[in-house]
């Protein structure tokens, strides 16, 4: 490996991802999504199956689909969040409902190992753990990945989630 190659590699930062939604074109809005991830915030190097998952917190509604990513990116955690949200609304995201129906959501669940909370970013995100829709695809492609508080790792955290939330693998749609 030459020494750009290396430097390049220390200058990343691997970022999970899990993106959703349950408006709309599901699929094409988690494909739009990742599309622009990889135009403006760096570059997908492993995803999960797209799941289907009832809704959570606000349980009349559509179904959603989600999927966990690693985005490997030379932005830090903040601007990675501006990115987002940029992404999020150029894809019709409207923030009407607290966990209500949208067209995609994109939340940060690891940044690196980091333990980040600021007045608008809290990481890893609070509520994954209670979560079997976020811990199902994380735990498929990152199943020995540590939580950074919980010590504990993705496999681990989805066997002991209390959620009974059904989630299951979506072939298409």
């Amino acid at each position: 490996m030459d020494i750009w190659a290396t430097f390049r590699i220390l200058l990343m930062n691997n970022v999970y991802l899990l993106i959703g939604g349950n408006m709309g074109e599901r699929m094409a809005n988690l494909a739009g999504a990742i599309d622009k991830l990889n135009i403006e915030c760096g570059r997908i190097t492993a995803s999960s199956s797209i799941y289907e998952t009832e809704a959570w917190g606000l349980k009349e509604q559509p179904a959603f689909l989600n999927q966990a990513l690693v985005l490997e990116t030379a932005l830090g955690a903040e601007k990675l969040l501006e990115e987002i949200l940029k992404i999020e609304i150029a894809l019709g995201r409207k923030r009407e409902t607290p966990l209500g129906p949208r067209i995609i959501d994109i939340d940060i669940i690891y940044f690196n190992d980091e333990i980040i909370n600021s007045s608008n970013l809290t990481i890893p995100h609070p509520s994954m753990a209670e979560r079997k829709f976020v811990l199902t695809p994380l735990a498929e492609i990152a199943p020995a990945y540590m939580h950074p508080i919980l010590l504990k790792t993705n496999e681990v955290l989805l066997k002991e989630c209390g959620d009974s939330s059904v989630v299951y693998k979506k072939s298409s749609e």
